[in-house]
C-alpha cells in the first residue's frame, strides 16, 4: 500500500494534467468526418465496418474496434457515439497505455480524500465524468488482469467504488473499447481475460490496414486535402500523378494517420516546391516488413582486419556484423512505427524487454524534430 501511495503521490500533478489535455471530452476535429462514411470508405472492408457502425449506433451495447495503429479506430468510436442517443452527452477517451495501472485505476474509478498521501480532495473519474454518455479505452489490451477484474465489474453490474471509498455508485456510460492487437492471442496467453473479452465483444468492428484497401488512397487525399488546404492557405487542389503512383507503391505502415501527415506536409510547402523525392523521403527509406529490413542491410564498414591485432576470429566478425544489422533493423522499425517500442517489438518478432535492453545498450535514442 505504501508503494502504491508513493506511486500515486508522485503522478497527482501529471494525472491532473492528462485530465485537462489528453483525457478531456473528445470532440471530432469538423463535422466533415462523416463524409468519410459517405463515399470515402469505398473498398468491401470498410463499407462492411461503416455499415455495422450506423446500424451498431442506434442501440447502446458495448463495441470492440480493432485493426493496426492509424487505421482509424477513434474515428469510428466518435462518429458511433455522435449518432447514438447519447450524441449530445461527453464521450470521454482514456488512453490505457499511457499510464501505469495503478495510475489508470485513480483515472478510472476516481479516488476519496485522504486514499493515499497527497489526495487532498477527492476526484471523480473517468467513468463517473462520462455519466449518461459514453467512454472510450483506447488501448485496452494494455490493462493488466488486476483492473480488468474491476472493469468486468462494471460492465456486469454497472457498479464501481472510487479508490479508498466505501460506498458504491453507479456507471451508466456506454463502453467503447479499442486495441491494436489480437485479443484472441492475448486470452490464449492468459494476458487478458476471457469473460472481459466476451463481455466487450458484443459487436467488433475490424478495420483493415489502408494497404489492403488501396483504392481509398485516392479518395482518403482528396478528404485529407479539402480538410487542410484553408488552414494551411493551400492552392492545392490534388496529387500530382506521380506522387500518386508512389502512394500506390507504398504499404503505408503507419496506415490512415501516416497518409494524413503526408498531405498535410503536401499543403504546407509552397506551391513549386513540392519535390517528390523530398515528399516521400520517409516512404523511400522505409520497409514494410522486418524481411526487407534484413534484405537491405549492408555489414558494417569497420570490421577488424586479419593480420591486425584487434583481429581475433571469423567468429567475432560475424558477431560484430549481427550486431550492427540488429541496431539498423531496430533503429528503422522504430522510425516506421513512429517510436513505438511495443509495436516495433512485435514487428520484431521479439519480447518488449528484450528491445528494451537492446535499446539501453546501443543508446538508441529518438532524434530530435527538424524545425
Amino acid at each position: 500500500m505504501a508503494e502504491l501511495n508513493t506511486l500515486l503521490n508522485g503522478f497527482t500533478s501529471v494525472s491532473s494534467d492528462l485530465s485537462s489535455n489528453d483525457y478531456k471530452h473528445q470532440e471530432p476535429e469538423d463535422e466533415s468526418s462523416d463524409a468519410l462514411f459517405d463515399g470515402v470508405y469505398s473498398s468491401p472492408e470498410m463499407i462492411r465496418a461503416s455499415t455495422i457502425a450506423k446500424m451498431v449506433a442506434r442501440t447502446d451495447v458495448p463495441v470492440l474496434i480493432t485493426g493496426e495503429s492509424g487505421v482509424g479506430k477513434e474515428i469510428f468510436a466518435r462518429f458511433i457515439h455522435k449518432h447514438s442517443q447519447r450524441g449530445d452527452k461527453p464521450l470521454i477517451r482514456v488512453n490505457c497505455a499511457a499510464l501505469p495501472n495503478d495510475l489508470l485505476e485513480s483515472e478510472l474509478f476516481g479516488y476519496e480524500r485522504g486514499a493515499f498521501t497527497g489526495a487532498v480532495t477527492e476526484k471523480p473519474g473517468k467513468f463517473e465524468l462520462a455519466h449518461g454518455g459514453a467512454i472510450l479505452l483506447d488501448e485496452i489490451a494494455e490493462i493488466k488482469p488486476h483492473l480488468q477484474a474491476k472493469l468486468l465489474h462494471v460492465l456486469q453490474d454497472g457498479e464501481y467504488s472510487r479508490l479508498g471509498g466505501k460506498r458504491p455508485l453507479q456507471s451508466d456510460a456506454r463502453i467503447l473499447a479499442s486495441t491494436n492487437r489480437k485479443l484472441e492471442k492475448a486470452v490464449a496467453c492468459g494476458e487478458f481475460r476471457d469473460d472481459l473479452y466476451f463481455r466487450l465483444n458484443v459487436i467488433q468492428i475490424r478495420i483493415p490496414p489502408l494497404r489492403e484497401r488501396k483504392e481509398e488512397i485516392l479518395l482518403l487525399s482528396n478528404y485529407f486535402i479539402r480538410k487542410y488546404r484553408e488552414k494551411y492557405g493551400s492552392s492545392v487542389e490534388e496529387l500530382p500523378a506521380e506522387m500518386f503512383q508512389a502512394f500506390l507503391d507504398y504499404d503505408w505502415p503507419g496506415n490512415v494517420r501516416e497518409l494524413e501527415n503526408v498531405i498535410r506536409r503536401c499543403l504546407i510547402l509552397p506551391q513549386g516546391h513540392m519535390d517528390l523525392a523530398f515528399l516521400t523521403q520517409p516512404l523511400q527509406h522505409s520497409f514494410s516488413s522486418p524481411r526487407e529490413n534484413f534484405a537491405s542491410l549492408t555489414l558494417p564498414s569497420e570490421l577488424p582486419q586479419a593480420g591486425s591485432a584487434q583481429f581475433a576470429s571469423l567468429r567475432q566478425v560475424s558477431e560484430l556484423a549481427a550486431e550492427q544489422a540488429e541496431r539498423k533493423a531496430i533503429m528503422s522499425t522504430l522510425q516506421q512505427t513512429n517510436w513505438n517500442r511495443k509495436q516495433a517489438a512485435l514487428r520484431l518478432n521479439v519480447c518488449y524487454k528484450a528491445l528494451l535492453n537492446k535499446i539501453k545498450k546501443w543508446q538508441i535514442e529518438r532524434p530530435a524534430p527538424e524545425a
